[in-house]
């Protein structure tokens, strides 16, 4: 039974680190890559599936009114709880979360640090990472899924949470995720329209494309990731969401993702990677200074500066170093 809010223990000391999260885990190789933009629509969708976290965000968040700006902004501390060692971001983030609460439908009470919501979101990064390799590569043996799930345990721990929710084994985390899909996860609002990005103006680094020729090329790119975030999808969740999948449509999306993972090879690594986890990586191999400021967003992805002072929002006061890349 999930806990109430009034139950959520945070954990200020930090974890150990050091010998699992870096340059030789699992982890640090599979997250991070740009392949994982193609995730986006799932990521956010199979979040809002979960009841409460949904609610919360139909009822606090600002994505659906900047949800280009809002997505790469939160990049960034997102792959820094992973790559930011030993920086303490994974508390940073658990913060933006300690004011977002409310009541459900049914008038139980839910917040967004509930560990039990907590872990779920946290789920969708870990499993995400997963699901991407295995549909745009690069493949993943068994046996590192594994590892990257027992890193996926000191990842969480370093939000400064309840561990309750978290399984012991990756078998206890596949019987998790399908109980989830099977029992947990619903259709609401905030996932229609996070699948919904045919209406979106164009992101921001397209700012000075013109909107008719940007309404017509969102229009193939809503149908392109919807269908690629219904491949991904778990079949029950197919079901619920009344998607249909056939097996014509596995096999374009077998395709597909093959065709994405030669493409990316071909790509040299370190500009496979968002910014941040190209910082890291810079960092260890003495690129830049290991005690150099972070990377973090670009101006052009903070929030309005009407809300720039909430405690929900991950906003740079200032940034020594800026991304190389332009749409960052």
């Amino acid at each position: 039974m999930t806990r109430s809010p009034q139950a959520v223990h945070l954990v200020d000391s930090a974890p150990d680190v050091g010998a699992v999260l870096g340059p030789d885990s699992v982890t640090w190789h599979q997250f991070g890559d740009w392949r994982g933009m193609l995730m986006g629509l799932w990521s956010g969708s199979m979040q809002n599936m979960h009841p409460k976290l949904g609610t919360a965000v139909w009822e606090h968040s600002d994505f659906f009114g900047e949800r280009w700006e809002r997505l790469m902004r939160s990049l960034y501390p997102i792959f820094g709880v992973v790559f930011d060692q030993p920086h303490p971001t994974g508390r940073e983030v658990r913060d933006y979360h300690r004011e977002i609460k409310g009541t459900m439908p049914d008038g139980s009470r839910y917040h967004a640090l509930d560990p039990d919501v907590f872990y779920w979101a946290h789920a969708t990064f870990f499993y995400g990472a997963i699901r991407c390799a295995e549909v745009f590569g690069p493949p993943m043996t068994e046996a590192q899924k594994r590892h990257m799930f027992d890193e996926s345990r000191v990842w969480y721990s370093m939000y400064g949470v309840s561990m309750r929710p978290c399984p012991e084994t990756w078998e206890d985390f596949l019987a998790y995720w399908d109980h989830m899909c099977r029992n947990v996860l619903i259709d609401h609002p905030a996932v229609r329209t996070v699948l919904d990005i045919s209406e979106l103006p164009p992101p921001p680094y397209l700012r000075g494309l013109p909107r008719p020729v940007w309404r017509v090329l969102a229009r193939p790119l809503q149908w392109g990731f919807l269908w690629l975030t219904t491949g991904l999808y778990d079949p029950p969740v197919r079901e619920m969401m009344g998607l249909t999948w056939s097996d014509r449509d596995e096999k374009a999306f077998r395709v597909v993702g093959r065709g994405v993972h030669l493409v990316m090879s071909l790509v040299p690594r370190r500009y496979r990677l968002h910014p941040r986890a190209r910082d890291a990586w810079d960092r260890v191999s003495g690129r830049v200074p290991a005690d150099a400021p972070l990377v973090e967003t670009p101006e052009r992805n903070l929030p309005p500066e009407s809300v720039r002072g909430r405690s929900t929002h991950y906003c740079p006061v200032h940034a020594e170093r800026r991304a190389d890349l332009p749409w960052q």
